[in-house]
C-alpha cells in the first residue's frame, strides 16, 4: 500500500520560534505584537490541532497587541510528547514556563479551545499563584471541565452510547503508528472533520485546515492526549478562576464538547458570560472568528485597565 507523505509544514523552524521545556521537549512559538504590550493574550488549541486554530481569530484583532500562539507537544511543529507525558498535567506544566519564559511581565488573557481549555482549568490547579497574580481574563471556548469518557457524538441509541469506545480504539491505531507512515490521506480526514467538528455550512478552506492540522500531529501522542481527555476532571479547580471576568463559548451543534459541557462551566463561574452559536459546532475560531475575536478583545481591553 502507497503511504500518504506530508509536504514540509508551513512554519518557521527557526530558534526565536522554539521553546524548549524543562524535560526537554521543543515546542513552536508564534508571537506577534509588541514584546512589552501590558497584556498579553495566550491562545492555546485543541486535540490533533495546532497554532493555526487563531489564524482567522487574530486576523480581526489589534495588531498591536501582544499575542501568544504555540503548538502543544505532539501537535505540529512541536516535538513528539515523551513516553508518559501525554496529559494534561504536563501540558499545564508547559504553559507555565511558556508564560515565564516568554512573557515574564504584565497582565494576561488566556483562551482555551477544547483541549486547550483543558489546559487552562489545570494550570489553574496545577499553578495557583500565577493563575492568581497575572491572568486577567479567561475564555473557554467549546471545551470542557470532564465527563468527556460519556460524550455521544449527537448520536442516537447504541451508537451514541459506542462513541466513546470507538475514540479510545482510534486512539489505540494511531498510538501504533509512524508519524511519517499514517495510512491516511486528506481526502481521507475530511469527511470525518465535518461530520465531528463542524456545524451547518461550513467552508471548505476551514474544513481543509482541520484535516491538514491533523496529519501534522504525532499519532502516538494524539493517542495519549485522547485517553488524558477522557479521564480530564477539573470541575473542582474551576474555583480558583471565581472573579476572574471570563467568557464561555460553546457551539449548539458541538458534537465533541457539547452545551450541556459548556453549562456545567458556566455553572462554576457564574460571574461569566455564556454565549451560545446557533449553527455553529466545535471549531469555533474558525466557524465564528470575527465574533470569538470580539471577546477576547473585550477581555484584553478590560485587563488593560484591572
Amino acid at each position: 500500500m502507497t503511504t500518504f507523505r506530508r509536504p514540509p509544514a508551513p512554519w518557521d523552524p527557526s530558534a526565536a520560534h522554539r521553546f524548549l521545556t524543562d524535560d526537554g521537549v521543543a515546542l513552536h512559538v508564534n508571537a506577534t505584537g509588541p514584546a512589552d504590550a501590558p497584556v498579553t493574550l495566550v491562545l492555546v488549541h485543541g486535540w490533533t490541532q495546532d497554532h493555526r486554530t487563531w489564524d482567522g481569530v487574530v486576523e480581526h484583532l489589534d495588531p498591536s497587541l501582544r499575542v501568544l500562539r504555540y503548538d502543544l507537544r505532539g501537535h505540529g511543529g512541536s516535538a513528539p510528547a515523551k513516553p508518559g507525558t501525554a496529559t494534561i498535567d504536563t501540558l499545564a506544566d508547559d504553559l507555565a514556563e511558556l508564560i515565564t519564559a516568554r512573557a515574564p511581565e504584565g497582565r494576561l488573557v488566556l483562551a482555551g479551545h477544547s483541549m486547550g481549555g483543558m489546559t487552562i482549568m489545570k494550570l489553574a490547579e496545577r499553578h495557583p499563584s500565577l493563575v492568581r497574580d497575572r491572568v486577567a481574563g479567561v475564555a473557554f471556548v467549546a471545551t470542557s471541565s470532564g465527563q468527556m469518557d460519556r460524550i455521544t457524538l449527537g448520536l442516537p441509541g447504541i451508537a451514541g452510547n459506542g462513541a466513546a469506545r470507538f475514540e479510545r480504539r482510534l486512539a489505540k491505531m494511531l498510538a501504533r503508528q509512524r508519524r511519517d507512515a499514517l495510512p491516511l490521506r486528506p481526502a481521507m480526514v475530511r469527511p470525518g472533520a465535518r461530520f465531528l467538528v463542524f456545524g451547518e455550512h461550513p467552508r471548505r478552506a476551514d474544513v481543509d485546515s482541520v484535516a491538514e492540522q491533523l496529519l501534522c500531529a504525532h499519532p502516538a501522542s494524539v493517542a495519549g492526549f485522547q485517553d488524558a481527555i477522557s479521564r480530564h476532571d477539573c470541575r473542582v479547580a474551576l474555583a480558583a478562576l471565581r472573579g476572574t471576568p471570563a467568557v464561555v463559548l460553546v457551539g449548539e451543534r458541538d458534537r465533541l464538547c457539547p452545551v450541556a459541557h459548556a453549562k456545567v462551566i458556566a455553572d462554576e463561574l457564574p460571574h461569566a458570560e455564556f454565549v451560545r452559536y446557533p449553527g455553529a459546532g466545535h471549531m469555533l475560531p474558525q466557524e465564528r472568528a470575527a465574533e470569538v475575536a470580539a471577546r477576547l478583545s473585550a477581555l484584553t481591553r478590560s485587563a488593560s485597565f484591572a
